[in-house]
């Protein structure tokens, strides 16, 4: 190699093996950030259309209103899909129930079961759509460290061989090939830092939106057990 230590130059005569680590580090950094841009922007959306649904709900407005604006306003949002699987099972029971007995007969038993089980499933859709690929933020962050770290001991491993070779210990023959190296260290921390970061901020704000929708499923269920048997 040649004195030039720039980045370029030191992956351009890099060995098979290093290269090959640097470039799956390169990929799994893009694949990281096209996830990190992807969620960010799902999980903003997600959380300005739950307080918007939260003001509309709690606002005084007739829950047949609420639900016929949820395709135009809240197209795929996890608070207002919760509130529609909860109300369409509550709706159905009803229906269900009018055409076998007086409204007024009906009890909290088998129709809260329903609507709590309704609400549950919606629940349990909308946290997983949210964490998906939250694993592979935290994969990258935890082992891109150790891909840089492989590529850094094979490409030491290879200057010691190249200094037992030529028998040249000199620091000018000696720095390439460990700044070769060490590359690959830091393109491995390239990599994870974002992942990391962004895989705390992301976890962070699910346990936010989940605690919400929580506390929603709740208050939902006390509003329509009221109902149900008043």
């Amino acid at each position: 190699m040649s004195g030039d230590l720039s980045i370029w130059n030191l992956v351009l005569h890099a060995s098979f093996i290093v290269q090959a680590v640097l470039v799956l580090l390169i990929l799994l950094s893009l694949m990281s950030w096209a996830v990190i841009f992807n969620k960010w922007r799902l999980y903003r959306k997600s959380l300005h259309q739950a307080e918007e649904f939260s003001s509309a709900f709690w606002g005084g407005k007739d829950m047949d209103a609420v639900l016929a604006s949820i395709p135009q306003r809240y197209p795929d949002s996890s608070l207002p899909n919760i509130f529609q699987a909860g109300y369409r099972e509550f709706m159905r029971h009803r229906r269900d129930l009018t055409q076998t007995q007086a409204i007024k007969k009906i009890t909290a038993g088998g129709g809260m079961d329903g609507i709590r089980r309704a609400l549950d499933a919606a629940l349990s859709r909308e946290i997983e759509r949210l964490s998906r690929h939250l694993a592979f933020l935290a994969t990258v962050g935890s082992t891109s460290p150790f891909i840089g770290l492989f590529g850094t001991v094979w490409g030491i491993m290879n200057a010691f061989q190249n200094i037992a070779l030529t028998k040249n210990t000199s620091l000018a023959s000696v720095a390439p090939g460990i700044a070769e190296a060490l590359v690959a260290t830091a393109f491995g921390l390239v990599a994870a830092i974002p992942a990391v970061v962004a895989y705390n901020k992301f976890t962070s704000d699910l346990k936010r939106m989940v605690a919400n929708m929580e506390q929603f499923s709740a208050e939902f269920l006390n509003i329509i057990s009221r109902h149900i048997k008043g």
